[in-house]
């Protein structure tokens, strides 16, 4: 995980010699949601990132082209995040990845999973899971697990074009040296599937596939990718599965053959028949496939949410005290959908935020105070899960002398358990967007404070 630049030292120095007041969480938050409320400079470096996506040939017109299609793509402005979420979001994911691997676990949430997800790939894990939480108070929240998530390599260009606007976040911003690392800990993600899955073959071509790449709104990141594997020696293409064919147990594009696929398909269980020769070709292990349909089905399943909160079929798994203590109060409270409950979860609805147990990106998802009598037999008739409902943080922005709240998650970027690296997403509206004016990935800055009013100073 990235750390600040003078994180770690304090915190071994202040924090584990007992020094309490240095130590205070409610303080601590305070001084971060200070910083949220109050700090309106811009960290932004425009020139900076434009000069880090025209480095390289192949990424020469991104920059424009994300002016042109991805307006709301970065936000101007940083979030800030107190060590102490930190620390706990890191908690939770590690209490979740622990009980996702319990056979016992995987055997309840494959019942209500489709027949490919019982498909073993080879032991590989899925690159990119993303554990997205609401900060709001002393804990944070785990709202979502996804298994293909987007903005990793974006986020990671954005940290690189960072200044500090303040001296209250001097010591915030990432050191170039850790993004630089950052980059090769994403190669060797993608080299350690094809590891688990092919031992010590070549990898030579990777295929990054969705459905028509080129107008996706995240396109940009697919050329980062490509340009990242190239710049480790491994070819890559972006392609439409429709432009992959199958034959004599090998995917190929054009002239070219296949070893592995990263896959930013939505078809979460490639049932589409765009996507019948990426399917089959994952069944007959023609391919490495990364993130894949059983990945999908043990982490992002939102039905899976119904496990992690209820302590009784936890302990019933064999689940340790302290981690089902962690995901309790780390998890809002989720229950499968029923009919049978309509009634009751009708009076509740306004402390609910329903959504479908297999959706993603938050279509057709509905705070329960927004529902009409029309969407609700919809719901009734789907596949729902309904969750505690969890507000996200506010970062306030100044917007010509009056402040404009802006509302944030933060994803962490998970691979093997670890969490990789963090970012944050601003947006207006129900749910994320990248719709809203000076919304979109915004840095994440953390640092031990010492009192708020030391940051109120700093203001």
């Amino acid at each position: 995980m990235i750390e600040s630049k003078n994180l770690s030292t304090f915190y071994e120095t202040k924090c584990t010699s007992g020094q309490q007041p240095a130590c205070d969480i409610q303080s601590e938050i305070l001084g971060i949601e200070s910083l949220n409320n109050n700090c309106f400079c811009i960290s932004l470096d425009s020139d900076a990132l434009k000069r880090e996506l025209e480095m390289d040939p192949e990424t020469h017109d991104l920059y424009p082209l994300i002016l042109e299609k991805c307006p709301h793509l970065f936000a101007a402005m940083p979030v800030f995040v107190s060590r102490h979420h930190l620390d706990r979001m890191a908690a939770i994911v590690s209490a979740a990845q622990t009980v996702i691997a319990l056979p016992a676990f995987r055997e309840v949430v494959l019942e209500w999973a489709p027949k490919i997800a019982h498909y073993d790939a080879g032991g590989t894990q899925g690159v990119f899971l993303s554990y997205d939480f609401h900060i709001s108070g002393k804990e944070p929240k785990l709202i979502e697990i996804n298994t293909n998530a987007g903005g990793a390599l974006l986020s990671a260009i954005l940290a690189r074009a960072q200044r500090a606007c303040c001296p209250a976040v001097a010591d915030m911003t990432t050191s170039s040296v850790a993004l630089e690392a950052l980059h090769q800990t994403f190669f060797t993600m993608f080299f350690a599937e094809w590891r688990l899955a092919r031992g010590e073959r070549d990898l030579r071509r990777i295929a990054i596939v969705d459905d028509n790449p080129h107008n996706q709104y995240l396109y940009p990141e697919f050329m980062l990718f490509q340009q990242l594997f190239r710049q480790h020696g491994v070819d890559a293409v972006i392609v439409d599965p429709m432009e992959l064919q199958l034959h004599d147990g090998v995917l190929w594009h054009g002239e070219a053959q296949i070893d592995l696929v990263y896959n930013r398909l939505t078809d979460f269980t490639l049932e589409e028949p765009e996507h019948t020769v990426l399917r089959e070709a994952y069944l007959n292990n023609a391919i490495v496939l990364t993130p894949h349909p059983r990945a999908h089905a043990l982490y992002a399943n939102k039905r899976n949410f119904a496990v992690l909160t209820h302590p009784e079929r936890l302990r019933s798994l064999g689940v340790s005290e302290d981690i089902v203590q962690t995901l309790l109060s780390g998890i809002p409270r989720t229950e499968i959908v029923d009919p049978a409950d309509a009634e009751r979860l009708w009076s509740e609805r306004r402390k609910l935020f329903f959504k479908p147990a297999a959706g993603f990106g938050s279509r057709a998802a509905y705070r329960g105070d927004k529902l009409t009598k029309r969407v609700w037999g919809e719901i009734l008739a789907g596949d729902y899960i309904a969750q505690a409902l969890v507000p996200p943080g506010e970062r306030l922005l100044a917007d010509h002398q009056l402040p404009q709240a802006l509302k944030f998650d933060v994803r962490n970027f998970v691979y093997d358990g670890d969490v990789q690296f963090i970012t944050a997403r601003l947006y207006q509206g129900q749910t994320t967007n990248f719709r809203t004016p000076r919304g979109g990935f915004a840095p994440v800055f953390t640092d031990i404070l010492a009192d708020s009013e030391q940051v109120r100073e700093a203001m």
